[in-house]
């Protein structure tokens, strides 16, 4: 099975991801994961803390490297967006053929930077994966530069989420040691099956600086724990699909 978009394709509606859709293929050939199909979701963290990684064009990276990724598992050509803070600030979607300066844009329009609610950001992409009437999982890029407000709600709604077929890969922008980031070592890590039937979750930091991370190690990373959990997921009564 090919991949969803053809290089083709690409070449002829987005050669500025020629080369990050070269290397996200090869990733996904070194996972067993090239004949997948999956919805691909992008999470953003718009607390203040954020406003540097928006400024200076690391958001918008990741965005593109996502895009990527997305055009091999999803033949749509598009990566639902969703921004959250205090609350889910708003959604966007990112498509070949406008995705080039598109996050800044849409960072701007949203305004104020709030605290960081992870679950009003998951619970978007619940909304809207279930209201798409998907025929894939979801794989869903859940970016972050520090711990929730809230951590019983997060850790809450993973658990619950345990039971429908999305992953949640986090990725951390920031000092990878730094206390902020136990929380998601401990999301990453909640127990199976006690706390969810599944591990429906991953977590890696990028760094301070991400875009230091070659997109071969960024791919690789993000794909890291995904088909464990396709594995596993598969396996329960309640996976939905053949």
């Amino acid at each position: 099975m090919s991949s969803a978009i053809s290089l083709a394709s690409i070449e002829a509606e987005a050669p500025g991801l020629v080369s990050l859709y070269k290397n996200a293929g090869i990733s996904l050939r070194k996972h067993a994961l090239e004949a997948e199909r999956a919805a691909v979701y992008l999470v953003l963290d718009r607390s203040g803390s954020m406003r540097p990684y928006y400024r200076d064009g690391t958001v918008q990276h990741l965005a593109e490297q996502v895009l990527g990724l997305s055009a091999h598992l999803d033949d749509d050509g598009v990566v639902p967006v969703v921004f959250f803070s205090t609350d889910a600030d708003g959604t966007a979607e990112l498509g070949l053929g406008d995705y080039r300066g598109r996050i800044e844009h849409e960072h701007q329009r949203l305004g104020h930077m709030g605290r960081t609610n992870y679950h009003w950001g998951m619970d978007a992409v619940l909304d809207h994966y279930l209201a798409s009437g998907a025929r894939a999982p979801a794989l869903v890029v859940f970016q972050t530069d520090g711990g929730p407000t809230s951590r019983a709600a997060a850790e809450r709604f993973l658990c619950k989420a345990a039971r429908l077929p999305l992953f949640w890969q986090f990725i951390g922008f920031g000092d990878p040691d730094a206390c902020e980031f136990a929380f998601l070592h401990r999301l990453d890590e909640l127990a199976v099956p006690e706390r969810r039937p599944v591990d429906n979750a991953g977590f890696f930091p990028a760094g301070r600086d991400p875009r230091a991370l070659s997109d071969a190690e960024l791919y690789d990373r993000l794909l890291g724990e995904y088909p464990d959990w396709l594995a596993a997921a598969r396996r329960q009564p309640w996976w939905p699909f053949g």
